[in-house]
Order: C-alpha cells, then sequence, then structure tokens
C-alpha cells in the first residue's frame, strides 16, 4: 500500500506552506516516486503543486493533483451527505497512489470553504487513506499560553477521531517564545513537537507582487530588483533629513510621485548601504520629471521604482492587506522556508516517524538532497573568492539560507554588500574580507614567499601576489582560516588550482591531483574520472586516479566498483593505449586489493547487465560499475559532456581529489544550483579534515 503523509491544520493563517514543503523535501529525499494530492481546491490553479511540480521534476499531471473544488464538494455534501463526499475524495487520490511510492497530502485551508466540521473531514480522509497525520497550528501574535493549549487540543481533537499523529507543528510564533513554548509541549505531548519562529520575509510581499496586486507601472528597475522582499513600508512626507532617519532596511518607500527630493533621497541611501530599501512606490499617478529619473536610474541602477493612480490612504490600506504565499516565482523565499523548517525540526526523526522506505534508485534530486544534508551535519568554513559575482552572491544566500555552511566572501566589503542589495539578496550570515585592505595580507606574503622562495619568491613579489583573490582564499584554507575554496565561476581552471598546487599540495599517498564529475541520471549516480586535470596520465596515474575516485565515491555514499574504461574488453584487444589501461589495473589491484576493480573494459560492458553478461559474464563489476575511470583527458571530458547533453544527466563537479585541503573548481558556465552542489561538496570533503583551526 502507497505510505501517504496528510498535513493539516485547524484554522487559516497557519503558514502550512512551510510545513508542506519541508514535508515534500523529506520524502523526495527517500523516493523518486513522490505523489501530490489536494482533497479540496479554490478556483483557480494550484500555485502550490505547480511549485512543487517544478522543484521537485514531478511528472503528475495537474489534473490528478486535486479531488474536487469547493463549490462542488459544497454541493455533494448537501446533496449526499459526507460519506459520498469522502467516497469521491478517496477514489480520487487512488489516481495519484497507483503511480507513486509515497503521497504528500494537503488538507483543506479552513479559508471561505463553506463547509461544516472541517478539521473532523480532514480526519476522516486521513483515515481513509491511511495516511499519517502532521497537523499544524499557527500563533502568530498569540501568547505562548494560548500557543502550547491550541497544540495540545489539536493533537487531541485528532487522536480522538482516529488519526495516527506522528508530530505537530507550531509555526510562525514569536522568535522571543519559541524555546520556552517548545520546551513546555515537549513534556506535554506523547509526540514530537516542532516551533517554527516566524519570518517576516516569508510573509513580506515581494516588490513585484505589489505592482501586480496594485495595478502599478513599472518606471524603473530590472527583475532582481522586483524580487526583492518588502520588509517595511516607510511613508514619505517630512522633510529629506527626517526622512532619510526612518528608512529601514528592506523597506518599500511609499511617496507621492512629486517628491523627487525623497525619491532621490532614497535610492542614494539604498547605494551607500544605508540602508539597503527594497523600492520606492509613488502615489498619485505623478511622476518625476524625466532627468529625475534618469538620475535615479543611475544612483541605483536596477532598483524598482513603480508608479500607482491612488493615493497614500487607501494605497497603505491594501499593502498592509498584503502577504506572500510560496510560488515558483519566489525562488529565495522556498530557500528561506527550507532553511526555517530545516533548522527548527529534527529531520532524520520525523523521516523515521512517517517511515517512508527508502527507494533502491538515486535521482538527481535525491542526490543533491543528500549532499545538503550531510553538509549541515557538520559545518565547516569555505570561502568564494569570486565575491562581487552575480552566480556566486546567489548561491551564497541560498547556501545560509538553507544553513549549509559558513561563508567567507572575498572582495572589497561595500562592493560586495552593494552587489547583493542590488539583487535584492541577504548576505549578513557571511564573512566579508577584501585582500587588498585585509591584516592577513602581510602574513600571507611572509608565508608565500618562504613557500616559494626556491623560485625566487620574495616577501615584495609575494605582497601583490596574495592580493590575487584565488592566492588570498587558498591561503586561507591552508592557514585554517576556512576549511574548503570553491572558485572558477569566472576565473580559468588553471587560475583556480595552480595556488592549490603551489600552497595546499597533495596530500600523503597521493601521487596527482585528479578529479571526478558526479554524472548524476535518471536512477542512478555514476563517478567519472578524470575529466578535467591530467590530459594523458600514465599507468601509474591512471591506478591513482581510480584509487583517488573510488574513495571519493564511497565518502558520497556510492559504492565503488572500478571499471577502467578502453576501446577493448578483456584480452580482446591489443596496443599502447589498451596496454596502459591492463597496466593501471594490476596497480589498483595491488595497491588495493579490497576495491572491486575491471579493465581493460569498454563502457557499454560496464554499465550494461545485458552486454556484461556476453563480454565478461564472471566479473563482480561489468554491468554494475559505478565508477569509470578514463584513459585520457580526451576520452573523458568528451564522455561526460557527452552524457550530460544527450541523456539530461545532471553534472556535479568536477571535483578535485588528492589535495591536502578541498579546494573545488566551477565551470565558467555553472548555474545557482551548481555553485551550492560544489559548496557542500567542499564542505563534506572538509568534514574527514575537522574544521578549520582545529
Amino acid at each position: 500500500m502507497t505510505r501517504s503523509v496528510y498535513v493539516t491544520g485547524i484554522d487559516r493563517g497557519d503558514g502550512r506552506q512551510v510545513v508542506e514543503l519541508g514535508i515534500m523535501e523529506l520524502l523526495a529525499r527517500q523516493t523518486g516516486r513522490v505523489g501530490v494530492y489536494r482533497p479540496l481546491l479554490h478556483d483557480g490553479p494550484d500555485r502550490l503543486f505547480d511549485l512543487l511540480k517544478a522543484r521537485y521534476r514531478l511528472d503528475q499531471d495537474a489534473a490528478t493533483a486535486y479531488g474536487m473544488e469547493y463549490p462542488e464538494a459544497s454541493a455533494l455534501l448537501a446533496e449526499k451527505g459526507v460519506d459520498e463526499l469522502v467516497s469521491q475524495l478517496v477514489d480520487r487520490y487512488h489516481r495519484v497512489a497507483r503511480d507513486s511510492d509515497v503521497v504528500l497530502v494537503l488538507g483543506t485551508d479552513y479559508a471561505d470553504t463553506n463547509l461544516p466540521d472541517e478539521l473532523g473531514l480532514n480526519a476522516r480522509l486521513a483515515n481513509e487513506l491511511g495516511a499519517v497525520v502532521v497537523p499544524v497550528v499557527g500563533g502568530t501574535a498569540q501568547p505562548p499560553e494560548s500557543v502550547r493549549a491550541e497544540a495540545r487540543n489539536a493533537y487531541r481533537a485528532f487522536e480522538a477521531l482516529g488519526c495516527q499523529v506522528v508530530a505537530l507543528v507550531v509555526n510562525r510564533v514569536a522568535p522571543a517564545d519559541r524555546e520556552s513554548i517548545a520546551e513546555r509541549l515537549s513534556a506535554r505531548l506523547p509526540v514530537p513537537c516542532y516551533v517554527l519562529p516566524e519570518d517576516k520575509s516569508l510573509s513580506a510581499p515581494t516588490v513585484a507582487q505589489i505592482t501586480q496586486a496594485l495595478g502599478g507601472e513599472v518606471l524603473l528597475g530590472d527583475e532582481a530588483g522586483l524580487a526583492r522582499d518588502a520588509l517595511d513600508f516607510v511613508f514619505g512626507g517630512a522633510m529629506l533629513p527626517n526622512f532619510l532617519n526612518a528608512l529601514t532596511p528592506g523597506c518599500l518607500v511609499v511617496t507621492p510621485g512629486d517628491r523627487s527630493d525623497l525619491v532621490v533621497g532614497a535610492l542614494a541611501a539604498h547605494t551607500s548601504g544605508t540602508p539597503p530599501i527594497a523600492g520606492v512606490l509613488l502615489t498619485l499617478n505623478e511622476r518625476p520629471a524625466p532627468h529625475v529619473l534618469t538620475m535615479a536610474e543611475r544612483l541605483a541602477p536596477g532598483t524598482p521604482v513603480v508608479s500607482v493612480a491612488g493615493n497614500s490612504f487607501p494605497t497603505a490600506a491594501e499593502l498592509f492587506a498584503l502577504q506572500s504565499r510560496l510560488n515558483s516565482a519566489t525562488p529565495r523565499k522556498l530557500e528561506t522556508a527550507l532553511g526555517l523548517f530545516e533548522r527548527h525540526v529534527d529531520t532524520a526523526g520525523l523521516r523515521d516517524r512517517i517511515s517512508v522506505t527508502r527507494s533502491t534508485r538515486v535521482t538527481p534530486m535525491m542526490f543533491e538532497h543528500e549532499l545538503l544534508e550531510q553538509a549541515r551535519s557538520e559545518r565547516r568554513r569555505v570561502v568564494l573568492p569570486e565575491g562581487t559575482e552575480d552566480r556566486v552572491l546567489r548561491a551564497a544566500d541560498v547556501v545560509l539560507r538553507r544553513g549549509v555552511c559558513d561563508l567567507t566572501l572575498l572582495g572589497e566589503e561595500q562592493a560586495v554588500r552593494k552587489k547583493a542589495a542590488d539583487l535584492g539578496i541577504d548576505i549578513g550570515g557571511a564573512d566579508v574580507v577584501d585582500p587588498q585592505t585585509s591584516p592577513l595580507r602581510e602574513r600571507f606574503a611572509e608565508f608565500y614567499a618562504k613557500a616559494r622562495a626556491h623560485k625566487g619568491m620574495t616577501v615584495e613579489l609575494a605582497n601583490d601576489v596574495v592580493t590575487d583573490v584565488n592566492y588570498f582564499g587558498t591561503l586561507m584554507v591552508q592557514e585554517g582560516l576556512a576549511d574548503g575554496m570553491v572558485s572558477g565561476s569566472v576565473h580559468s581552471t588553471a587560475a583556480t588550482i595552480r595556488p592549490a598546487f603551489e600552497i595546499i599540495k597533495t596530500k600523503p599517498g597521493a601521487g596527482i591531483v585528479s578529479s571526478v564529475f558526479f554524472m548524476c541520471l535518471a536512477d542512478r549516480v555514476l563517478v567519472y574520472g578524470d575529466c578535467a586535470v591530467n590530459p594523458d596520465p600514465n599507468a601509474e596515474q591512471l591506478a591513482d586516479i581510480a584509487v583517488q575516485s573510488a574513495a571519493t565515491a564511497a565518502a558520497f555514499g556510492v559504492e565503488p566498483r572500478i571499471a577502467m574504461l578502453s576501446y577493448s574488453t578483456g584480452t580482446s584487444g591489443s596496443g599502447a593505449d589498451v596496454d596502459k589501461v591492463r597496466k593501471a589495473t594490476e596497480i589498483v589491484r595491488e595497491r588495493r586489493p579490497d576495491l572491486l576493480v575491471e579493465g581493460p573494459i569498454q563502457y557499454d560492458a560496464a554499465v550494461e547487465p545485458s552486454v556484461a553478461a556476453t563480454k565478461l559474464p564472471e566479473s563482480d563489476v561489468a554491468g554494475r560499475a559505478t565508477v569509470l575511470i578514463f584513459p585520457d583527458l580526451n576520452t573523458g571530458n568528451n564522455t561526460y559532456k557527452a552524457v550530460q547533453r544527450s541523456a539530461g544527466a545532471v553534472a556535479v563537479g568536477p571535483v578535485l581529489q588528492g589535495l591536502r585541503k578541498p579546494v573545488n573548481d566551477l565551470s565558467r558556465g555553472a548555474l545557482v544550483q551548481d555553485i551550492v552542489t560544489t559548496v557542500a561538496i567542499t564542505a563534506i570533503q572538509a568534514q574527514s579534515r575537522g574544521p578549520a583551526g582545529a
């Protein structure tokens, strides 16, 4: 029987989407076949389902994602009773269940539903579906004792109705009350109770959402600016000095359109970072003169300036009534929501209580989720030298929101923070270090001069060299001020890894530095090496790459079965290229008799059981290989790119191996998610070495 998890509230306004998203994340880590079912839906598209479908790459048809709309349910209930309503909703659930390993069920929302005893209906449905239940209780603007009483009552209500409650979540409580509420409830409830604090950025509408809701016209601003959260509203009417004192970080300035002084002043404050604002909303359908708008655009490029027709008072009333909801157009809110859930919920414990059997398939998303969870388990610090690059900053925002690791960004601090403000992202949790002005510069110069004295390096020359962000970041890792480094989004591979060769060097037992890609196929993860560093390794080097790659695979949960690839299999071919692979295979067996290795072997015989049964029927590796070692860079690099593009695989890497401390290179075409994943991998590599400075 398909397992299902029923997330339900007891009233509206509980911010339940955070919990639904968090549980979906848990389920997606366990299996690649997660279904979503909402028994009752309001008229219009289900934006949460659209979000889940896009984020978790569901192949579920939207038509199967809900039972019926509320008016139809209300009419059916009145005409034929609750049994018929439940029967039809259960029948429609099974359209999803038959194609899923587990189903996330989204309970009713208590918002203008016209259904009597809505809590009872949710409980009845959960029981009929055989679902475990996670009730959510909202705590907005309530004193701690009221929140605790409501949570206890919610548990008792669902338990009394026969539900299997596995956990309870109290959401949106005052941050100062979170710990006391959690302590008292843990002592009073027989199931875990997780308490999540209110996060203003989750309920804050974006500038784009405000513009749409008010029918505004965008005069200035780009997509990133419109995606900023309006954390506060500051209404302009005072003289400029008093007005500037009233500005708060992330506020939306609301002012009549004829107050050009306030517009220019607010944007100047944003540019200086004192403080960064979300944007400017002009009322009364008044617009500044063209030369003022030109000045505004140059002062704060990308910052939105929006015009609306109404005056300030009705505009204010509409603004205060707006609340954001999670959807695919607000990716930063998704990361914030997941970070909030993962910080305050024992995800491993909840996963065990839900008891979803782990799939033997490993999808790309499952692999990526496991990386983030493993990185979070022992936080490390990663330095990102390219601190002013848009993609790096966006990735840093995700890493910090998800609590993956601690970060240090390199660059001139004002430039880094201004770029982040222009992008509308929060890097407040990161350290920012300027190599040009850092007191570490002199210390690093002395270290580097001593380390490279045999090459004629002097302290004077080193003083310039160490201001290069890649050298500075590498020296931070070497000196224990960071656990690892990730660079390469705008630097070449050579510029990224040359400092590591010079300063960090290879670890004991490693003959060379090499690399692997984790190739995430539809149903498994393969490890390819070496596809990025060594052009034409000899037999000894090829063996070293194989041993290193097996260790890397094992560290990331991939059981190593090594295929030493060639254009022939077994003894069928000869020649220098095949002989190199054959010799490398023998060296691996001599050095590591505990490893499963086969070679020379062709790619199809390595990964396809039917071919292996013909060519190498007695092999423990053929047809089941997980670590594929290419004979040279030309073969490896072209193969990984061919598989990536033609098979739709996700290629994670290159991950460098063989260094004493982790430094990893990015593709210059790396996407934000690629950078996040590489940072997580770097943090995991550092975990085996202990924290920086230890």
